[in-house]
Formats: C-alpha cells, structure tokens, sequence
C-alpha cells in the first residue's frame, strides 16, 4: 500500500485532534493536582513512592483475587461467597 493510504481521513483526524485535546485536558489536570500537593508539603519522592506502593497493593489485590475466583470455582460457589469466610467486605 502507498503511503497515502495510511494517511488518517477528516473524520480520523477530527477524533484524533479530540483526543489531543483531552490529554492536554487532562495533564493539566494532573500538573495541577500534584501542584496542589506539592504546595501541601508532598514531595515528589513521596508522590513517587505512594504511586509505587499503590501499584504494588494492586498487583497483590489482583493476585488474591484471581485466587479467589480459582477456589470459587473449585468449590462450585461464587467469589462472593467466600468473603465471609476469609473475613472480607465486598468493598474489599
């Protein structure tokens, strides 16, 4: 194929110029926010290691989970059902 067709028509460029647009919306939005908490006496090396240990919770929270729904599924119940037994909110 030529180059040409590879070339975005007016309609993809119209959505791609949408999309520009709300990532610059949105790095705003987060060049204020931690402006915001860096003015509340949050370093950066604190933000940085806060998003750290918050991906780590989550890689961990995906693991007991997938675990959960092995078991669940082992024993014939839903995840939901196990909740109780391990002490966990729904919320959890």
């Amino acid at each position: 194929p030529s180059p040409r067709s590879f070339q975005p028509n007016g309609a993809s460029e119209e959505a791609l110029r949408c999309e520009i647009k709300e990532l610059k919306r949105k790095d705003l939005a987060l060049d204020q926010e931690i402006a915001q908490l860096l003015s509340e006496g949050y370093s950066l090396e604190e933000l940085d290691k806060h998003i750290s240990l918050l991906h780590e919770y989550n890689e961990i929270k995906d693991a007991g989970q997938m675990l959960l729904g092995k078991l669940a599924v082992i024993r014939g119940v839903t995840t939901k059902q196990l909740y109780p037994e391990y002490d966990l909110e729904l919320s959890d």
